[in-house]
């Protein structure tokens, strides 16, 4: 029997920012820093054009691509500039005791 299997795609499910705030935190909390950028870089495409995107971040398109990828290295004012402009804020809680 020959099973076939979709491509996961986590932009698919990312339909609200309650949607892409949740994904974002769940990644989080792993603490690893190169998931939490190809987590950003699945919101960022999810929401919407990149090349909007970057506009509104006040970015270049290729520092966007650049910064999200798994490997990148974002700025903490574009970490700030992409968040608010998917309708997203950074906010910090402390840890569980």
């Amino acid at each position: 029997m020959n099973e076939t299997y979709e491509i996961y795609n986590p932009t698919d499910y990312l339909n609200s920012p309650e949607d892409v705030a949740e994904y974002i935190n769940t990644a989080m909390e792993d603490g690893d820093p190169n998931l939490m950028l190809a987590v950003l870089g699945d919101a960022a495409r999810a929401t919407r054009n990149m090349t909007e995107l970057a506009k509104e971040a006040g970015v270049a398109r290729d520092t966007l691509y650049t910064a999200l990828k798994e490997d990148g290295n974002i700025q903490f004012t574009n970490l700030l500039a992409i968040l608010n402009s998917m309708g997203l804020k950074l906010e910090v809680k402390a840890k569980a005791a």
